[in-house]
C-alpha cells in the first residue's frame, strides 16, 4: 500500500515537470499545479479517512525494517497535518493565479511544488535524520520562493532567513550525532526505547541532544529568543507566499510535539522534563514579543508578521505543559492560527495592490470598497487575536481550561490574556487608522482610482474566513480529533510497536 509516500512522491515528481517541460507556458505550469494540489489534497482527504480508525500506519522504503530502513508513519496528528498543508496549498495557489501573481516569474510553481514535498515530508517521516533532509527542502524551496520577483530588501531579508536556518541546521546535525552516538539509532520510535534503557549516569549526553534539538526546532517555530529572523522574511516575502508560510512555523511546533512526546516522553524519566522547563518562558517571551511588535507596527505587514509569533507563543505555551489535554489544545489552536494567518496575508496582498504596495499604517483616502475590506481585515483579525465569536476565542478558551491545574498557571494566564489584549489594540489601531479614520480624507482628484476587487480575486480568502466559521460552528468535532491525535502521541506504545514491528507485520 503506497498511499502514505504518495504526497511526497507527487510534488517530488511534478516539480521538475514544471521546471523544465512547463515554465515557458503559464498556462501549461498552472495546470499542473492545480492536478498536483488537487491530487495531494484527494490524497489527504484518503489518508485522514485511514487514520481515523486509531491505527499507526508504517510504510518501509525499500522494504527495510526499522530501523534500519528509513520510515514513513501515519498516524491521527500526520494525516491531520497533511490535510491542513493541502487545504491551505489549494487555497493560495487559487489566490495566485486569481491574482496573476504567478507570471511575475518562470519558476513559481516548481518552487510551489518542493515546498509543499518538503512540508509534507516532516509531517510523514518516522526518522529524526529524514526529517532534517525535509527541513533542507523546505528551507532552499522557501528561499526561491521569498526572493521571487523580488529585489533588493528580499535579498536582504532572505539572505537572513538562510544564515538564521543554515544555524539551526547545523545544530540539528550536532544533535543528531550525539544522539546516534549515545542511543545507536535515529528512529523516532527506536529512541523512544533505547533512550527509556539509557542508565541514570550516561543520561546527560541524551539530555544536552535533547535540549538541542529542542533550540532547534523553536529556531523553526520563531520562539523568543531566536524568533527576530520571522518578522523580517514574512513581512518582506510576496504575500501570497507569506501565506503559505503559515504552516512552516507549525513544522517546528510539530516536531517538538513529535520527538518530545515519543522520544523524551515520561518514561525517559527526568530527561523528559527538561521541555517544560525550557518551553513555558520561551514560550510566553514569544508571545510579550509578538504582542508588543503588533501594537508598535508600523506596517500592515510587521503587524501580520508579529501576530503569527504571538500565535506561535499561545500555542507553545499549551505545548509546554506537555499533557494530553494541553495538547489537544494546542492543535486546535493550531488549525485556526494557521489558516487565520493565511487570510491575513492574502488581504494584505489584494489591499496593497490597491495602495501602491505601502503597506505603512498612515491615514490614505480610503478605496473605493473600504467596507469590504474593512469586514474582511475584521474577520480575520478577530480570529488571530481570539475574540469572539470566531475559533481562535475559542481555542485560548480550550488553551486556558488545559493549563488551568498546572504548575505554571499564573505566568501562562498573564501571557496569555495580557498578551491577547495587547494585540486586539494593536489590531484596533490598525483597523481605525485604515478603514475609519481614512474616510476623513479626501482622494487625490489626479490619482488613477484603484481597480475593484473581483469575486475570483477575493475568493481566496473568503475560502479562509469560511473555513475559520467551519472551526467554529464545528468546533466539538475539529477538537475530538485534535483529542484522539494527542492521546497517540502521549501514549505512544502503538506508534513505537508498529514502526519496529518485525519485518513484514505491521
Amino acid at each position: 500500500m503506497h498511499w502514505i509516500i504518495a504526497p511526497v512522491i507527487l510534488p517530488a515528481m511534478l516539480a521538475p515537470i514544471i521546471a523544465y517541460v512547463m515554465r515557458h507556458d503559464i498556462t501549461l505550469a498552472r495546470v499542473g499545479s492545480f492536478a498536483g494540489v488537487l491530487g495531494l489534497l484527494g490524497i489527504a482527504i484518503g489518508l485522514f479517512v485511514m487514520a481515523s480508525s486509531g491505527e499507526t500506519f508504517v510504510y518501509r522504503l525499500g522494504d527495510w525494517p526499522a530501523p534500519f530502513g528509513i520510515v514513513l508513519v501515519l498516524d491521527r496528528l500526520s494525516a491531520l497535518m497533511v490535510l491542513l498543508t493541502a487545504i491551505l496549498a489549494l487555497v493560495v495557489l487559487y489566490h495566485v493565479v486569481a491574482t496573476d501573481w504567478d507570471k511575475r516569474g518562470r519558476h513559481f510553481h516548481a518552487l510551489y511544488q518542493f515546498q509543499l514535498m518538503g512540508i509534507v515530508g516532516a509531517f510523514l517521516t518516522g526518522d529524526a535524520f529524514n526529517l532534517f533532509v525535509f527541513f533542507e527542502v523546505l528551507l532552499i524551496a522557501s528561499y526561491g520562493l521569498m526572493i521571487h520577483a523580488g529585489g533588493k530588501i528580499r535579498l536582504k531579508a532572505g539572505l537572513q532567513y538562510v544564515v538564521m536556518n543554515l544555524a539551526g541546521s547545523t545544530l540539528f546535525l550536532f544533535a543528531l550525532g550525539t544522539l546516534y552516538a549515545s542511543t545507536g539509532t535515529l528512529n523516532i520510535a527506536d529512541m523512544a526505547v533505547k533512550i527509556a534503557q539509557v542508565p541514570v549516569e550516561d543520561a546527560a549526553i541524551v539530555r544536552v541532544a535533547g535540549i538541542l534539538l529542542l533550540f532547534v526546532f523553536a529556531v523553526k517555530a520563531a520562539l523568543f529568543p531566536v524568533q527576530f529572523w520571522l518578522p523580517a522574511t514574512y513581512s518582506n516575502a510576496p504575500a501570497p507566499v507569506a501565506a503559505l508560510f503559515a504552516i512552516m512555523t507549525k513544522v517546528g511546533a510539530y516536531a517538538i510535539l513529535r520527538i518530545h512526546t515519543i522520544a523524551f516522553g515520561p518514561e525517559a524519566g527526568a530527561i523528559g522534563d527538561m521541555v517544560t522547563a525550557w518551553l513555558i518562558p520561551m514560550a510566553a517571551l514569544t508571545l510579550a514579543v509578538g504582542a508588543i511588535g503588533v501594537f508598535g507596527a508600523k506596517r500592515l505587514e510587521h503587524l501580520i508578521a508579529y501576530a503569527v509569533i504571538g500565535s506561535m507563543g499561545t500555542m507553545m505555551l499549551a505545548v509546554a505543559a506537555m499533557t494530553p489535554a494541553a495538547a489537544s489544545a494546542a492543535i486546535y489552536y493550531m488549525l485556526n492560527s494557521t489558516l487565520a494567518a493565511a487570510a491575513l496575508f492574502l488581504f494584505a496582498d489584494i489591499y496593497l495592490s490597491r495602495r501602491g504596495e505601502d503597506g505603512r499604517l498612515i491615514l490614505a483616502a480610503p478605496l473605493a470598497q473600504n467596507g469590504l475590506f474593512a469586514a474582511a481585515f475584521f474577520a480575520a483579525g478577530i480570529a488571530m487575536v481570539g475574540m469572539p465569536p470566531l475559533s481562535g476565542f475559542l481555542g485560548k478558551l480550550l488553551i486556558l481550561e488545559a493549563l488551568a491545574d498546572g504548575p505554571h498557571i499564573t505566568l501562562a494566564f498573564s501571557a496569555i490574556l495580557i498578551g491577547s489584549l495587547v494585540m486586539i489594540l494593536g489590531f484596533v489601531r490598525a483597523g481605525s487608522i485604515l478603514f475609519w479614520k481614512s474616510v476623513t480624507v479626501a482622494p487625490d482628484p489626479d490619482a488613477e482610482a484603484a481597480p475593484p476587487v473581483t469575486l475570483s480575486q477575493g475568493a481566496g480568502m473568503g475560502a479562509l474566513v469560511a473555513l475559520l466559521v467551519g472551526l467554529t460552528l464545528f468546533a466539538g468535532p475539529v477538537y475530538d480529533a485534535g483529542a484522539a491525535a494527542a492521546d497517540q502521541l502521549f501514549f505512544p506504545q502503538g506508534y513505537i510497536e508498529a514502526v519496529l514491528a518485525p519485518h513484514g507485520e505491521g
